[in-house]
């Protein structure tokens, strides 16, 4: 256990700038009323908060982390990568059960990143990130913008929003927008595929976990053509996508083979994660949304990355805001031992 220690009252009364006087990198701080009786392997929950500006949050957030039961151990202030700011973990034992909603509701209210973590993925040890693509690995959504090239739009968005309300499910939707896309010059999509915009922080993310033995692919509801494309970019061991098929010169408004729904991604991600012989505890999956929440739930940690409300209420985690590099906030916690 840590040999070091700091007064709650400490904590909760200065900035982010003064404790950096306080708290060393990397060293844990138990609390002056924290237990002595040591936890058991695996049984604490790491509390991760960090921001570009966290000012008097981390003070904030000690005293709500008090109040919403279990008991707070200690705190470590840690660096994730050079170029991102120091971020700030507390250890809990005995965590509520409603404490991951509790983390999630402060993050919105306050503007800063907050997660709840259990048994978190180690960068330091070999491990698998299965991506979503667009709006996830991408900032657009390619079949958007195929139809907006076609001058198709809003045919396709209409059928979006019935999917959205339940009225289609996934493979359904995903035949519907395609077939209104039939006739669109390949010329047109190849153009559109050479400029692809990537999510920021996701090259940096992808280079770091390459380095520390990590595998990457990409598991998408959209198109190969487009997944080869990124695969390309950032190097990817795999990618897993819809075949959409054209005549040669233009698209023919199909699909073939296997659909990529929510469930061929979670089978896509068990499968390579078998393959590669990781334990589930090594893995992470990202996306944007409810597409992707069974993946998430077959990673040993799943993250909402600028997803929509629903996804980042269901989702173990999430980033609202900001460089995909954050993620290595939950990937390099300097668990206690």
């Amino acid at each position: 256990m840590p040999q070091h220690s700091i007064a709650f009252s400490t904590l909760a009364q200065q900035d982010d700038l003064s404790l950096s006087n306080h708290l060393n990198l990397n060293t844990w701080y138990d609390f002056d009323h924290a237990s002595l009786v040591a936890d058991a392997p695996g049984s604490l929950t790491y509390v991760v908060i960090f921001s570009f500006q966290l000012g008097m949050h981390v003070a904030n957030f000690a005293q709500q982390l008090e109040q919403w039961g279990g008991e707070l151990v200690g705190v470590v202030r840690y660096e994730a990568h050079a170029d991102l700011p120091p971020a700030f973990a507390f250890a809990i034992s005995n965590a509520d059960a409603q404490l991951n909603d509790q983390v999630k509701a402060y993050s919105a209210e306050n503007g800063v990143q907050c997660a709840a973590l259990v048994n978190p993925p180690k960068l330091s040890q070999a491990g698998l990130l299965v991506m979503d693509m667009d709006s996830t690995a991408i900032t657009i959504e390619c079949i958007d913008e195929i139809a907006r090239l076609g001058g198709v739009y809003d045919e396709v968005a209409a059928v979006t929003a019935q999917a959205m309300a339940g009225q289609l499910d996934f493979s359904e939707s995903l035949r519907q927008r395609v077939a209104k896309l039939a006739g669109i010059k390949l010329d047109l999509v190849d153009d559109l595929k050479s400029q692809l915009p990537l999510m920021p922080g996701v090259e940096q993310l992808c280079a770091v976990l390459r380095e520390n033995n990590w595998h990457l692919a990409i598991a998408s509801g959209g198109f190969i053509p487009f997944a080869k494309q990124v695969q390309s970019v950032l190097n990817l061991d795999k990618i897993h996508a819809n075949q959409l098929d054209d005549d040669g010169a233009a698209l023919v408004g199909t699909v073939s083979g296997q659909i990529v729904d929510a469930q061929e991604k979670a089978r896509f991600l068990a499968q390579y994660r078998e393959q590669l012989q990781l334990p589930k505890s090594q893995t992470m999956a990202i996306g944007d949304g409810a597409n992707d929440l069974l993946m998430m739930q077959e990673a040993g940690l799943g993250v909402a990355v600028h997803g929509k409300e629903k996804v980042v209420a269901q989702a173990p985690a999430a980033i609202t805001a900001g460089s995909l590099a954050q993620l290595l906030y939950f990937l390099t916690i300097p668990l206690r031992d």
